[in-house]
């Protein structure tokens, strides 16, 4: 029997939201621009929980890591405020590569549809110059 929707899932996007909206506030502090909660994933004991964020400057990527690393234990204190669980899980923060994996590939694909798209106009001209009328 499959389980569709665990309470560590819906836990994890709880966490996702209370993390977003302290870090609104806080982010001000770490002097980093544009911080994003991007994914929660919560074991299914609640022991961990390992929170996926960005930030718009890949410069600021370390900045980030250090503030939110140093401040793991006042965020788990402020969750254990806002949510009713009986422990609040363990916080570990990391970078979220998908974006910039994404933007990479998008590259790629754009760039072979340029070559594909150069290499069939060349291809028609050069059929087009060829074609004497003779197939037959």
């Amino acid at each position: 029997m499959a389980q569709g929707y665990g309470r560590h899932q819906r836990v994890a996007e709880q966490i996702q939201r209370e993390i977003a909206e302290l870090l609104r506030d806080g982010v001000r502090q770490a002097n980093v621009s544009l911080l994003t909660v991007t994914d929660c994933e919560v074991t299914r004991d609640l022991g961990y929980a390992k929170v996926f964020y960005s930030v718009l400057s890949a410069a600021e990527r370390e900045r980030a890591q250090a503030w939110l690393d140093s401040s793991a234990g006042f965020l788990r204190t402020e969750l254990s405020h806002r949510m009713r669980l009986r422990s609040v899980p363990k916080l570990s923060f990391h970078f979220d590569e998908s974006i910039e994996r994404g933007m990479q590939m998008d590259a790629l694909i754009s760039a072979v549809r340029r070559q594909e798209s150069g290499g069939a106009h060349e291809a028609s001209e050069s059929s087009d110059a060829g074609d004497g009328g003779g197939g037959e």
